[in-house]
This record gives C-alpha cells, structure tokens and sequence, in this order.
C-alpha cells in the first residue's frame, strides 16, 4: 500500500513538473516579440519626443538584432556550463531588466534598455529549439506550433495594445513598453523552479546539449541555407513592424487605425504559426510550400504600394501577416527536422540565428535611411519584394529533404 501511494505521489510529482516545463516553454515564447512588436506603433511619439531621426529611431528595433546575432553562439556554451534551465532564466532576467532601463526617458537608458532586451532574447531564442528537441523528441512539431503560436499571440497583444495604453489610459510610452516585462518577470521563477528540481532530482538531472560535432556547422551550405532564409525573413518581418504603421500614416491612415492593423497582421499569424509546423512535416520537402508563403507576401506588398481602400488594405495585411508567420515558423521547423540530434539542432540554431540576425538588423536602419533619402515609401517597399524572390530561391534549397552535418 505504502509503495503504491509512493509511486502516485511521484506520479503526480512528475505530472506537475511537466506542465510546469510545459508553462515554461510558453513563458519563454510570450517574451520573444512584445519587447519589440511594442515599438513599431510607438516609433513616432518616441521620435517626437527624443528629438530622433528616422534612421536613429530605427536603431531602437535594429539594436535587439544585433544583440541577437552577438548572443546567438554564446548562448549554447554558457548553456553547457550553467545549464538549460539556469541560463534561459537568466535570459529572461536579462530581458526584464532591459525593459525596466527602455522605459525611462534618457537616451542612454533607452539604448541600453534595448540592447539588453535584444541580449536576454537572443538567449531564449536559440536555447528553446533544442531544449524542445531535448525535452519533448516526440513532440517537436506540436511544440514547435504552441510556442510559436504563443509567440504570436503575445506580439499581436503588444502591438495591438501599445497605443491605447500610451494615449487611451495616457500612460505614455514609457510605461506602456514598460507593462510587457511582466512575462518575463513570471517567466524567471518558473525557470529556476524547474532548474532547482532538476538540480534534486538525479533522474532528471539536466542534459547539457552543446557539444562539439566532429564536422564544423559553419562549412555546412545547407546550414547556411537555413540561415539566410531565417534572416532574410527576420529582415522583412523586422522591417513591416518597424515602418509599416508609419508607411500606413504618411498614406493617410489614423495612428490607432495604422496600430490596430499591426496588431491585426500579427493576429492573422497566430493560427498560421500552429498549423505550418504540423503541416510542413507531413511532406517529404518544403520547397513547394515555401514558394506559395512568399508568392502571398509578394501580392500583399503590391497591394499596400496602390494605396488602396480601407478593406483591400486589410486584404494586404492578411496576406503579409500569413506570409511573415508561415516564414519564421518554417525557419524554426527546418531547424528541428533538419538536425538528427539536439546537439546538432542547437548548434544549428546558435549558427542560423547568429547569421540570420545579422541581416535582419540591418533591415529597419536601411530603410530609414533610404525614407530619410528619398522621402517616399515606394523605393523601400520594391526593394521588400526583391528580397522576398531571394527568400524563394533560398527556401528551395532548404526546403529539400537532407540533413544538417550529414556524412553518411
């Protein structure tokens, strides 16, 4: 009697532990947008009342991606030393203490702010694909789909909500940035719960999965593949959430309206995230797949430039906002299926994500820089479907059916 109570208090024990993981996984993906997709809607009164210019304003959304492609092959190694759990709490300490610093009105509190935002991201975005692979080798694909369907839900909020609380509840923008730390402050503990109990419990004790491969990530042309499609997609996403209300604006929309369909592009998203790695799986390649995603992304972006009605706007951004979901959730499928092991998802990972937002931070900068320039948004928005027919050549080729470091 007494062996079986012992063994449904364990059982119970493990149950809660795994939806505590699971809660983890979740509080990690709500943290990976709304620091950023908060900005966009923001950008004007920022720049007003900082006396900033647009390519400078643009920094505020380009610096989190450098910080991104700084972290992204560190992130693994201080994850081999300190542990998964250990280091994805400390990314989100990170990540909340950089909202806490964005939030006040002095220049180099708000830099710095961001530049901490972007580090303590850059460590849960490289992390959790493996810790998925690690934790649920089952269960990638609906994993995958709930945290970036979380994800998705999470940015929609923040972009959709920012304005109202900065000028409806007259919070000003610093606290209205300020209010999307709160995930992160939650997710902290739920992380050092879970890294206490591995630390006690031998059986679960946690799996360092950055180990060295015998063949070097950085000489594999299908990695790269991988990686240029995930920054050049990071680098129009980054771009639409940056400038695209303000292109919305300067064509005559109100600024509630121009945040509203942010949030809207965002929201469309949410259900696209969950399905497209589910549904990606089920094929041998992705390749087809790929080339429709953008094709969509492509007529979205022709619409916007002919300054259409209200409705065929909102047409455009639902077929922006399915392109930009379906991209980056394919980014992070192909890293899961194109890696045999944790080990080589995470070194994937760190490796796509290093390059990948290197170019992603150079999108919002530039193309301020080409506005401020020309002072129209048409140059910007052809130069967008440019990038996306390079997106459809390289998503050819990651979308075949090979594996990350395979000699076999």
């Amino acid at each position: 009697m007494a062996y079986r109570l012992g063994n449904e208090h364990a059982l119970k024990r493990s149950r809660f532990y795994y939806i505590i993981l699971i809660s983890g996984v979740l509080f990690v993906a709500f943290n990976l947008r709304p620091a950023i997709t908060s900005i966009g809607p923001l950008i004007g009164m920022i720049r007003d009342d900082m006396g900033l210019a647009n390519w400078s304003v643009a920094f505020l959304t380009s610096l989190p991606l450098i910080a991104f492609a700084l972290m992204s092959p560190i992130a693994p190694k201080l994850a081999n030393k300190f542990s998964n759990e250990l280091t994805l709490a400390l990314g989100l300490l990170v990540l909340f203490v950089g909202v806490c610093f964005r939030s006040i009105a002095i220049m180099f509190f708000i830099f710095l702010g961001t530049l901490l935002v972007g580090l303590g991201i850059a460590i849960c975005n490289v992390l959790l694909p493996g810790v998925i692979k690690e934790k649920f080798p089952t269960k990638v694909a609906i994993m995958t789909s709930l945290y970036t369907t979380s994800m998705s839900i999470f940015a929609t909020a923040a972009a959709g909500l920012s304005v109202p609380l900065a000028e409806d509840l007259q919070l000003g923008w610093q606290k209205s940035l300020l209010i999307w730390g709160l995930p992160a402050f939650i997710g902290i503990f739920l992380w050092l719960y879970i890294f206490n109990k591995s630390e006690r419990n031998q059986k679960e004790k946690t799996i360092s999965f950055y180990e060295s491969s015998k063949f070097d990530i950085w000489k594999d042309k299908l990695a790269w593949q991988i990686a240029i499609f995930m920054g050049l997609q990071s680098l129009i996403y980054y771009v639409t959430i940056s400038w695209l209300p303000e292109m919305l604006i300067d064509f005559g929309m109100k600024k509630t309206t121009a945040g509203l369909l942010l949030s809207y592009f965002q929201f469309i998203g949410i259900p696209t995230s969950f399905i497209i790695p589910i549904f990606a799986v089920k094929f041998k390649t992705q390749r087809l797949l790929a080339t429709i995603v953008n094709i969509l992304f492509i007529v979205g972006i022709l619409f916007i430039i002919l300054q259409p009605t209200l409705w065929v706007t909102i047409i455009a951004m639902t077929l922006i906002g399915f392109s930009s979901s379906a991209n980056f959730s394919l980014s992070l499928t192909f890293i899961a299926i194109r890696a045999k092991n944790a080990r080589d998802a995470a070194e994937l990972s760190g490796m796509a994500q290093t390059v990948g937002y290197t170019l992603a931070a150079i999108g919002p900068i530039f193309i301020g820089f080409v506005f401020d320039i020309t002072q129209n948004w048409y140059i910007p928005l052809f130069l967008l479907i440019g990038i996306t027919f390079i997106i459809i050549v390289v998503g050819l080729s990651a979308g075949q059916n090979k594996y990350v470091l395979d000699r076999s």
